[in-house]
């Protein structure tokens, strides 16, 4: 098949993010079909790896769409959130409160980088294994395929520090949510499309708790939920507690009605007053986003093709390219060169086994990083 080159233009972006580094670009020179020649197969091997993850665990999928998303939202589409460590020693994207225990789907790309390699070595990026199986995930959970450009390159830094400030949170509304995707050169059609990936996964209960107890001087309850629904969650859910363990906390889906497929009854949800977190709740509570949440509940097949669009975009987000620029790491956790870490005796089928510091406990603050994620908890 002929490689078919998908030219976009360079979309700087003026306005600057708190810590400067946020602001994004999109990037041409990426191409459908990269690899048809280098490794003509590593395509369907990626889809193989993911379709048998999922086959035996639903949650691998919306953790797979949600990995590619934290990957490329803050420093660009290089695989950074894979990373154990930095080189540079920072902490790395993976052991922020907005990633954590969280991240559903490392060892799905372990495995796939390890399948990859065996076919030709050093030759797939990561960062395009993350691409392609997230648009995989998407369609093993219901969406029409779509074509991944590829020819991205690995980063080699990662810092957690990177996120904070820079990242939409489940408590953000509609402006705050349209001025952090219009940094990454993303739109607000783009944000309501995206937010449909919600129609998958779930959220722990302290990620929305504040909409079910103790929500103001004058309701316990946010009066925008729909009662039966907030019922429900306060059934499963109970008050908060600061001394819990947020690993230990239970987990609500999405979409109450048909959870495990990607579709638009998401939308519909929405619009019946059940939007599990703030951010969703916002969609329909804006004049303009509300009118595209309704076009999107209406016409499923809309939809799919504007998620299908907006997914394509985020993963063209200051990817690297060219042989002058990242590298294409040989496991997906360490930059080239830091593999001699690594216990000698699970080199190299299982990477995602290594000698690494112990992870930072999850801090026991009630509003913890109510603050930790826009698509947290997603498995």
């Amino acid at each position: 098949m002929p490689r078919l080159t998908l030219l976009f233009l360079v979309a700087l972006l003026a306005s600057a993010a708190r810590r400067g580094a946020v602001d994004a670009s999109i990037v041409d020179g990426l191409e459908v079909g990269f690899y048809g020649q280098s490794c003509p197969d590593a395509e369907g091997a990626i889809r193989n790896v993911v379709n048998n993850e999922i086959s035996m665990n639903r949650g691998i999928a919306p953790g797979l769409i949600r990995l590619f998303f934290h990957d490329c939202f803050i420093t660009g589409c290089d695989a950074s959130i894979l990373l154990d460590e930095s080189p540079a020693g920072d902490v790395p994207e993976k052991e922020s409160s907005a990633n954590g225990f969280t991240l559903v789907g490392l060892r799905t790309i372990d495995i796939a980088k390890s399948t990859v390699e065996a076919m030709c070595p050093r030759t797939v990026s990561c960062a395009d294994i993350l691409a392609f199986a997230a648009r995989d995930a998407a369609v093993a959970a219901g969406l029409p395929s779509y074509d991944v450009a590829a020819g991205r390159r690995d980063g080699m830094r990662s810092n957690m520090d990177d996120l904070p400030g820079n990242f939409p949170v489940p408590g953000h509304h509609v402006p705050r949510l349209t001025e952090l995707f219009s940094q990454r050169g993303l739109t607000q059609e783009d944000l309501v499309a995206l937010s449909g990936a919600h129609s998958i996964g779930g959220a722990h209960c302290f990620m929305f708790s504040n909409r079910i107890y103790g929500f103001s001087k004058d309701a316990d309850v946010d009066p925008s939920l729909d009662l039966d629904y907030a019922a429900r969650l306060r059934q499963v859910c109970p008050p908060k507690n600061p001394n819990n363990d947020p690993q230990q906390a239970p987990k609500v889906k999405f979409d109450a009605r048909t959870g495990e497929r990607l579709d638009a009854a998401y939308y519909s949800e929405l619009l019946a007053r059940r939007g599990l977190l703030t951010s969703d709740n916002a969609l329909i509570e804006d004049t303009q986003t509300r009118a595209m949440v309704e076009a999107f509940a209406r016409d499923e097949v809309m939809w799919q093709q504007k998620f299908a669009e907006a997914m394509q975009k985020v993963g063209m987000l200051d990817v690297l390219i060219g042989e002058d620029k990242g590298q294409v790491r040989r496991q997906c956790r360490l930059v080239n060169g830091q593999e001699q870490q690594q216990l000698p005796w699970f080199r190299p089928h299982f990477p995602w086994f290594r000698q690494r510091r112990p992870p930072r406990p999850f801090p026991h603050n009630p509003m913890g990083d109510l603050i930790n994620g826009f698509f947290r908890g997603f498995h």
